[in-house]
């Protein structure tokens, strides 16, 4: 008898939809049989799974019965609707969305911090906020080592988090600035193409965006840490790919350089990329692609007691999106 599991992609053609049904082939997740859901402009199209072809279905209320295992990258309004019908139905559901993020009841997991919060599941596990979870990849082992208690940051944000409209976007302006040509915006307030803009999410009354008080309150909950305080600025690039977290880190014990690029060599899912004199340091063109984060210009904070900064690079549709729900997966 064949062992495995029925499983459903809600988001199959989207770019972290995309990017799943690549890493459940790639790390050969016991697939019985694969679903695929879209939006209708995409229903009927057919994708490639394991060398099968699949087509594209429209979600209803009864098309989750049967699943044992429903991945969400369709947008919080979808997630809000349909993940507690797949939770009904018998599916345990890891979503992409923010909707579940800070629900009490449902863990929020990077497996290499957290991992074990998935055996308090109800049903429903959520994944971190991209940018979150390439920083804690480096800021975990470090507060391992020396707790931290808070951090002081700014994002790089790649246009592919905000998806394939705005990649073309990107491209789009590009092209009419190299021709002389007004460059339109559609998906951003303002202009992409060689700018940045210092706005990722909405604002909120605190002056903050959104995006940017999510590494604190999902930080606190990943880690276990109530007392952690991040005040970070989010700033979109023009970079296609890959997003890079420039952080300061105030600790509670004394820090040690040797002892800090010691945790992060070993860190899980984590590579230290740190040779100044050789140019060499975490880029997202590099890190595009592939499934580690990388860290590096670690150095003694000049302006802190007990202080390090350091610079992370990770792929946001990878570790910030599909693979960590394909290895939440794993864990389950």
């Amino acid at each position: 008898m064949s062992t495995g599991y029925h499983v459903a992609i809600v988001g199959a053609s989207g770019a972290v939809g995309t990017e799943i049904l690549r890493m459940l082939e790639q790390r050969a997740f016991p697939v019985l049989s694969l679903r695929a859901f879209s939006s209708r402009r995409s229903a009927g199209k057919r994708i490639t799974f394991a060398g099968e072809q699949i087509a594209l279905e429209t979600l209803t209320a009864d098309s989750l019965r049967g699943i044992d295992l429903a991945l969400f990258s369709a947008g919080g309004a979808i997630s809000r609707e349909f993940a507690p019908i797949a939770r009904d139905a018998g599916a345990i559901v890891i979503d992409n969305s923010s909707t579940f993020r800070m629900e009490p009841d449902v863990p929020l997991v990077i497996p290499e911090i957290n991992g074990a919060d998935v055996k308090q599941h109800r049903g429903i596990i959520a994944n971190p906020n991209c940018t979150t979870a390439i920083a804690l990849m480096a800021i975990y082992p470090l507060h391992r080592a020396f707790h931290v208690q808070r951090v002081f940051g700014a994002s790089y944000q790649a246009v592919s988090g905000s998806g394939a409209r705005a990649m073309a976007e990107l491209e789009q302006q590009v092209r009419s600035i190299a021709n002389d040509q007004p460059a339109r915006s559609e998906v951003y307030p303002h202009q992409i193409a060689f700018n940045v803009l210092p706005q990722v999410d909405s604002f909120l009354e605190n002056g903050y965006t959104r995006e940017e008080m999510k590494m604190q309150d999902e930080g606190r909950r990943i880690m276990h840490h109530p007392e952690f305080r991040a005040s970070i600025t989010c700033v979109r690039v023009p970079v296609y790919r890959a997003h890079s977290v420039a952080l300061t880190a105030e600790f509670r014990d004394p820090v040690s350089l040797a002892r800090a690029r010691e945790v992060l060599a070993k860190a899980p899912g984590l590579e230290l990329v740190d040779e100044p004199t050789r140019n060499l340091y975490p880029m997202p063109l590099h890190v595009a692609g592939r499934e580690n984060c990388e860290v590096g210009r670690v150095r003694r904070d000049c302006a802190l007691t007990n202080g390090l900064a350091f610079w992370v690079c990770g792929d946001q549709l990878l570790k910030g999106a599909a693979l960590n729900a394909v290895q939440i997966a794993e864990l389950l």
